[in-house]
C-alpha cells in the first residue's frame, strides 16, 4: 500500500478472514501483505497474522488483530453506493449470508460488527432533488431494511 491515509480496522484475531471476504464480495478489492508474528507473544503465537493490508472498492485499509479490547460501533459505517436492485441485493445478501445482521434504512452489520450502508444511487438522488420527492423517498426508506429500489423510484414519482 502506498496511500498516505489508510483506515485501520480493529479485529479480534479475524482480520485476514475479513479481508478475504471483503475482497471476494466487492469489486476493485484485494488482499495485500500480511504481517505475521515473528515469535510467540502475549495472546498469540508465532505465525499469527498481526496486520493485513487490503483494499475495498479501491480504498486502502489495514486490519489489526488487536484482540477483544475494542468493538466496532455505528459511529463509523461504510456506504456502498449501488446502481440497481441486483447490486444492492448482491452486497446485502453477501453480508447477511456471511453471519451479518439486518438493520433499518439500508444498514446492515457484518459478522465482525462493522456497519455497512448499502445505498442505491436513486435514494441519494432523491435527497438531492429535495422537496416532496425527497420527503416521499425518505418516508419509504424509513419502512425498509434492505432498500427496495422499485419502491424508492415509485415514491419519487409519487406513486
Amino acid at each position: 500500500m502506498h496511500d498516505k491515509l489508510i483506515t485501520v480496522l480493529w479485529f479480534d484475531g479475524d482480520a485476514e478472514r475479513a479481508a478475504r471476504f471483503y475482497a471476494e464480495t466487492f469489486p476493485d478489492s484485494t488482499v495485500g501483505r500480511v504481517f505475521r508474528a515473528p515469535s510467540d507473544f502475549p495472546g498469540g503465537s508465532k505465525g499469527d497474522a498481526l496486520t493485513v493490508e487490503f483494499t475495498v472498492l479501491g480504498r486502502a485499509f489495514s486490519g489489526l488483530n488487536g484482540g477483544d479490547l475494542f468493538k466496532p460501533n455505528e459511529s463509523v459505517s461504510f456506504m456502498v453506493v449501488t446502481e440497481d436492485q441486483d447490486e444492492t441485493d448482491r452486497y446485502w445478501n453477501a453480508i447477511l449470508d456471511n453471519g451479518g445482521q439486518e438493520s433499518a434504512c439500508g444498514w446492515c452489520k457484518d459478522k465482525w460488527g462493522f456497519s455497512w450502508q448499502i445505498t442505491p444511487r436513486t435514494l441519494l438522488d432523491s435527497q438531492v432533488a429535495g422537496g416532496e420527492e425527497a420527503r416521499r423517498a425518505f418516508e419509504a426508506m424509513m419502512t425498509m431494511g434492505k432498500i427496495d429500489v422499485a419502491a424508492i423510484d415509485a415514491a419519487r414519482r409519487g406513486c
